[in-house]
């Protein structure tokens, strides 16, 4: 195999490649060899069909199949061999090829541009740790103790107020007919929630133990049984419980019931709970302003191909108007992403980053966790979206490298408060909220100052559509 390099213009080069007739012959000899044992002809004994025989009858199959054998093989050589990088799909030019003939195309190809990434160990960030008060920790503890149920049975004599937890066993009709759902065991309802039917808990203010109450109520709109939907259900009631919320004491057992040793340990998990809450927010702007030093890192030359990919993704659900207005604001955020991305990929191959299996299934793991309730339906998407997975891997990818990032680059550790860090990330909220209005803002300044400048001078300028090349994007590894 030859190959010749020609430098076009910029990061664009067409690779020759020359496969010679010597070369081609091997790799048509070794298919032949191959389906020989496999071809079964009249007159012949298996494995004993003549290779001109062969040529005459499947000739032009064979040849597709080694053709494209070949190309996958040594334009993928071809490329690394000359440490060319694609930023994007190449394109392939047959020049020479056929049966007893050599083989000559031309791989068009965009390069990726060559990263340094030697200066990421002298980006400097802000690397927070918060300190929580005890305080915090008790208040915290506090809060969870009112939230938990502690319903103790009163007197039968007792009549039930809001608040208080019924218990009850119900069968109910429409219009004397029963219905999917009608009756009910030990059903437990805190009045004044009203969380069963609207208007059901009132009717069971006053009610005692052991007594029996008819309560009236609408079905809902979007009752399963839609000839019943809308329309009143008498429920025939047995109060078999009525209880009285307690305030839960914080002790030991209190502890236990949570999961924890003891009291004291219970402190210790809030305490670190309360640590990572703010720890995962502040983690997240130690990583911005990583990535807002890898925006300054000077790269020559960005892929127009990838630029232009970036700009449909930025513009999509616009129109192509609105686009074309929009088009040199979004140029300088895809700029940004991609250059980022370029540079996060180049360090995580210089420092052979991988996700493995496990890291894959314990982030969709912590995405299943993020929604409770709804793990089969978040389970059965990434199931059958593998485009969704991918991404995944690449967001996992990306966190990986910027984890190494912080290790070999230079922190400025502080210590700060619960109430600092809260004024820390709201200030960084602000911020961002008024950089997207900015970023919004923009497309639409230039568009009125143009118009404005049209009005006063009214220049003919001649209009112009960009052109798109069609590329897949660099695969994140």
């Amino acid at each position: 195999m030859k190959v010749i390099v020609e430098n076009k213009k910029g990061l664009n080069k067409d690779v020759k490649v020359f496969i010679d007739k010597k070369t081609m012959s091997s790799y048509m000899d070794e298919k032949y060899e191959e389906i020989k044992t496999t071809v079964n002809l009249k007159g012949f004994r298996p494995g004993k069909v003549p290779k001109e025989i062969l040529k005459r009858q499947f000739g032009k199959a064979v040849f597709s199949e080694v053709l494209d054998k070949v190309l996958k093989d040594t334009s993928t050589k071809a490329l690394e061999e000359n440490k060319i990088k694609p930023a994007g799909q190449p394109k392939l030019d047959l020049k020479t090829y056929g049966e007893d003939k050599e083989l000559e195309y031309v791989l068009s190809v965009t390069e990726l541009p060559k990263i340094d990434t030697k200066e990421i160990t002298n980006i400097k960030f802000d690397q927070y740790k918060v300190k929580i008060d005890p305080s915090e920790t008790d208040k915290r503890i506090k809060e969870i103790a009112k939230n938990q149920p502690n319903f103790k049975d009163v007197s039968p004599e007792t009549q039930a107020k809001e608040g208080d937890l019924v218990v009850l066993d119900y069968s109910a009709t429409v219009d004397g007919q029963t219905f999917k759902g009608n009756e009910g065991k030990n059903t437990q309802l805190t009045l004044g929630k009203d969380l069963f039917l609207k208007g059901f808990d009132k009717q069971l203010i006053g009610v005692k133990k052991n007594e029996l109450k008819l309560v009236e109520a609408l079905l809902p709109e979007n009752f399963p049984q839609k000839e019943f939907a809308n329309k009143k259900a008498k429920f025939n009631c047995k109060i078999t419980s009525v209880k009285k919320s307690e305030e839960v004491k914080i002790n030991d057992d209190f502890a236990k019931n949570l999961g924890a040793k003891d009291l004291q340990d219970l402190k210790k998990l809030i305490s670190n709970q309360i640590n990572d809450e703010y720890k995962n927010s502040l983690d997240r702007l130690s990583k911005n302003q990583i990535l807002k030093e890898l925006e300054k890192f000077k790269v020559d030359e960005i892929p127009e191909n990838l630029i232009d990919e970036e700009i449909k993704i930025l513009s999509q659900g616009m129109s192509e108007e609105d686009t074309k207005k929009s088009r040199k604001n979004f140029e300088e955020i895809a700029k940004k992403r991609i250059k980022t991305g370029l540079i996060l990929n180049e360090f995580g191959e210089q420092n052979k980053i991988k996700v493995n299996e496990q890291e894959l299934q314990a982030e969709i793991q912590k995405q299943l966790r993020m929604m409770p309730g709804q793990e089969k339906m978040v389970m059965d998407f990434y199931q059958k979206n593998p485009s969704a997975v991918a991404s995944l891997r690449g967001t996992v990818y990306e966190e990986k490298i910027i984890s190494l990032i912080k290790e070999k680059a230079k922190p400025n550790e502080k210590e700060i408060t619960k109430d600092e860090a809260e004024k820390i990330l709201k200030e960084s909220q602000k911020q961002q909220l008024d950089q997207e209005l900015k970023d919004q803002r923009k497309p639409e300044k230039k568009v009125e100052a143009s118009k404005s400048s049209e009005k006063k001078s009214k220049p003919k300028t001649k209009k112009t559509k960009p052109s798109i090349k069609k590329t897949k994007k660099v695969s994140k590894k």
